[in-house]
């Protein structure tokens, strides 16, 4: 069959969304998350391909998102790993920053090294910013290598101002990779920049789970390529956006899944990125997409702490054994089973076309915690968790608006994941929200995200100079360096477009600013570019103190292909009337079939839209019209802050 066909799989803790696109027509399948990932990898692939109609052997891209690496951090589950590093600064991983984890609780522990003290080596040499005073010994590199454990499978190798001078470093690396059957990463091809705590720690963290992605890349690879699939192409944490903007000037992605949500800013047409994230609470200082991630998903049990009070999540019922309506063994309540008995989601729906809800056991599930927190039953227990679950969402969303300087009422609230829709009108209530966005397909939105993305390369090398003495031909050689080596890792070097970046501070910062820089480079320009974008992140300028330049930042892109999506529909009739929840009082609500609302209908709250990955509660007081695309705009069309039980503040 010659046709393009594009595949895209993203894998979350309880489903694995599958996206195929043939000809501009979209088919999607949700299976559940395997313990072994690639197996539901291949289940969702066999499934969408079958509904499509399509041989697996048909496929002309595949681009894939897992949470393996994730995982193996948060479970701590990877590679056992050794560190070498310069005499005398064995202990950084333990010393860390002086930051605590939590200001006021005295007995707040860090987590613990990923490297313990007897795996960490220390090898005589010397490296300063100003070049190697004491080269390494490849003897004592041999000795190292001797004292290292057989059974460690990684190694990661962090020298002392490696970022500026390598040399020492690579040796050492290389000797490890001739001597050891392990994985050896170095830190100047990781993260070669400044800063020594950070930079050992992000070496260790991708040492750590280079083993476990490298075999789960393995599998999948060998299964897909049986079934005459290409290899995948992974999408980094760096990312790409995932939709169109629309005419909104910004929009808050929300992304409520099995096991927690992500939100992120998507602001003048462009995500908001970061280098300074932590995973498990382990600094990893690599371009990522800037999400805050709480513990609210579908799966999130609700219990009840030592005080009395009610909680949702963080823990996970997970695909297995799931909820309580899942009926596959779990016992616990969980926030779909409070969906199922306010009426959100109806008895006998399927989730992931093979897991049938069951009503009966949501109920004596959340009986049992209604009686442990002192509840009036089971409804009472559902609206109280679905109050617990919006509190910590509007909380996560809180953080990277309002304690960002940004007014939610100024965003356009974009919905997707299997759970965001039946919460999203809800959190626009909380948050005085207006506009709420939820796009076809928002099911599995980040599998069909994975192919509308932007290929992207990021690189860097700390610099440190002042711009008044910078060396601009230095500078460029620097910036050359980096693009060649970009467009040589790009899958189409003469289409990958480059952009210069900087981080900059005033003399006697300890932060930086980054800010674009012209080609060739020029001080003048950096400086006013940094004294505007100073004053706009902090408040003020100071247009006569020295600016000092750090790093060198510099992004390879090739612009992703965004799929053509249609959407017609037939008729605007509902298919069932529902009982659900909204305001403490269970109201007579329209069910509709999404798919079926033809372009154009505009229907008033409430209202259930049901679709084969989600289900998008429209509250009272609220009006949906539906585009060309398929994407459901929702418009407040009155004040309903504090009347929905789904919204929590009552």
């Amino acid at each position: 069959m010659d046709r393009p066909v594009r595949l895209g799989v993203d894998v979350g803790g309880t489903f694995t969304d599958v996206v195929l696109v043939v000809d501009g027509e979209v088919t999607t399948a949700k299976v559940p998350t395997t313990d072994d990932q690639s197996d539901g990898v291949l289940a969702g692939i066999e499934r969408a391909c079958e509904a499509a109609g399509v041989a697996p052997s048909a496929v002309g891209q595949f681009r894939h998102a897992m949470t393996v690496t994730t995982n193996a951090m948060l479970e701590g589950t990877g590679a056992r790993t050794a560190l070498v590093t310069t005499a005398g600064f064995g202990d950084v991983l333990a010393i860390g920053r002086q930051e605590r984890p939590a200001l006021y609780d005295l007995s707040a522990r860090k987590p613990a090294a990923l490297v313990p003290a007897d795996r960490r080596h220390e090898i005589d040499e010397r490296a300063t910013t100003g070049g190697i005073e004491r080269r390494v010994d490849r003897s004592a590199v041999g000795a190292v290598a001797g004292r290292i454990d057989e059974d460690v499978e990684s190694v990661a190798v962090c020298l002392l101002h490696a970022y500026a001078h390598p040399e020492n470093e690579q040796r050492v690396a290389d000797t490890l990779r001739d001597e050891l059957d392990a994985t050896v990463v170095a830190s100047h091809e990781t993260l070669p920049e400044f800063r020594e705590y950070e930079r050992t720690s992000t070496t260790v963290v991708d040492a750590y789970v280079t083993p476990v992605l490298d075999s789960y890349l393995g599998r999948l690879r060998e299964r897909v390529t049986d079934r005459g699939i290409d290899p995948p192409r992974i999408m980094q944490s760096n990312g790409g956006i995932a939709f169109e903007d629309g005419s909104h000037e910004g929009i808050i992605t929300f992304d409520m899944g099995g096991t927690s949500t992500d939100v992120g800013l998507v602001t003048d047409g462009g995500i908001e990125r970061t280098r300074e994230a932590e995973i498990g609470g382990y600094p990893v200082h690599v371009p990522m997409v800037d999400v805050e991630t709480v513990g609210a998903g579908g799966g999130s049990v609700a219990w009840v702490d030592s005080g009395g009070a009610l909680r949702a999540g963080p823990q996970s019922a997970g695909a297995r054994p799931g909820p309580a309506c899942y009926d596959r063994g779990g016992e616990e309540p969980t926030v779909t089973d409070a969906a199922l008995a306010l009426g959100y989601l109806g008895p006998g729906t399927e989730l992931g076309n093979e897991v049938e809800l069951d009503a009966d056991a949501a109920r004596a599930a959340l009986d049992d915690l209604a009686t442990a927190a002192d509840l009036g039953g089971a409804v009472e227990a559902a609206r109280g968790i679905y109050r617990v679950a919006n509190a910590t969402m509007t909380r996560a969303i809180r953080e990277v608006t309002v304690e960002r300087g940004h007014d939610p009422r100024e965003f356009a609230l974009v919905a997707f994941g299997g759970a965001g829709p039946m919460h999203a009108a809800a959190l626009a209530d909380r948050l005085d929200v207006g506009r709420v966005r939820v796009p076809r397909a928002n099911g599995v939105l980040s599998a069909l995200g994975l192919l509308a993305a932007d290929e992207r390369h990021d690189a860097s090398r700390t610099h440190r100079t002042t711009l008044a003495d910078a060396d601009t031909d230095a500078i460029g050689a620097v910036y050359r360096e980096m693009a060649d080596r970009l467009r040589d890792a790009s899958s189409d070097p003469d289409r990958a477009a480059v952009v210069r970046r900087a981080d900059l501070r005033y003399d006697g910062q300890s932060h930086e600013l980054t800010v674009g820089v012209p080609d060739p480079f020029d001080p003048a320009t950096v400086a006013d570019r940094f004294h505007a974008v100073h004053e706009r992140a902090r408040g003020y300028r100071l247009d006569e103190e020295p600016i000092e330049l750090v790093t060198l930042r510099l992004t390879a892109t090739l612009p992703g292909e965004t799929p053509e999506i249609s959407h017609e529909g037939k008729s605007p009739e509902p298919v069932e009337q529902r009982d659900a929840s909204f305001g403490g009082t269970f109201r007579e609500t329209p069910v509709y079939e999404r798919a079926s609302i033809p372009a154009g209908a505009t229907i008033d709250g409430p209202a259930i839209f049901e679709g084969g990955e989600s289900t998008v509660v429209v509250p009272p007081g609220w009006r949906t019209t539906v585009d060309g695309r398929g994407t459901i705009e929702m418009q407040r069309q009155e004040q309903t802050r504090g009347s929905n039980d789904t919204e929590g503040e009552r």
